[in-house]
């Protein structure tokens, strides 16, 4: 588990994810050309909007397989 600290909406958290999970957020990052803070509050965003079900770890992690899924043809 990688362990990284922000600043989401004006509070002081951090994120337990593993590797393979950052992997894929710190590409989309890249690609989007937002800061990494930036990038993880618009992604909470989304999630409160869909209505909180998950904690913020556990959407991330979805949110990142679906997107390394994408990339990759449906066998």
């Amino acid at each position: 588990m990688i362990k990284r600290s922000l600043s989401l909406h004006g509070h002081q958290t951090s994120l337990a994810l593993e590797a393979e999970f950052w992997e894929v957020i710190d590409k989309a990052v890249e690609q989007s050309g937002k800061s990494f803070a930036r990038f993880i509050c618009d992604l909470d965003d989304e999630r409160v909007l869909d209505g909180p079900t998950q904690n913020l770890a556990s959407y991330l992690r979805v949110w990142a397989l679906k997107t390394a899924q994408k990339g990759h043809p449906k066998s």
